[in-house]
């Protein structure tokens, strides 16, 4: 749940031709989550990545992989974050990393709006 005047950025990401779907988790939770923390940490209130697992079990070529949320407490936050991640050793870092996981003609990032319904509760 979204801390109130905060701004959520949504990241789909697809793994590799050339890789297992349990291998991608493994390297993005040993490997690229750490340079995640490491470049949103002074920014970021929330990292959170969400493998996707289809529920009728196919993978399919346009499906993702992931959903990527990243949390910031407000604009400010975030546009700092993206400045310092511009940074040409920061950039060379991430997209290293990146090219060894992601197909990354595939990467596609959204600010989130959100909704919440109050759902009727069971009996």
């Amino acid at each position: 749940m979204s801390v109130s005047g905060s701004i959520t950025v949504l990241t789909l990401l697809k793994r590799r031709a050339d890789m297992t779907k349990a291998d991608f988790i493994a390297y993005y939770e040993t490997h690229h989550r750490l340079i995640g923390e490491k470049v949103l940490g002074p920014w970021a209130i929330r990292y959170e990545r969400k493998h996707l697992h289809p529920l009728d079990g196919a993978d399919m070529d346009f499906d993702f992989d992931v959903a990527m949320e990243i949390e910031f407490p407000d604009e400010a936050a975030m546009a700092e974050c993206f400045a310092a991640m511009a940074d040409p050793e920061t950039r060379r870092m991430i997209t290293e990393d990146e090219e060894r996981l992601f197909d990354r003609s595939r990467i596609r990032t959204f600010r989130v709006e959100q909704r919440i319904s109050d759902m009727p509760q069971k009996g």
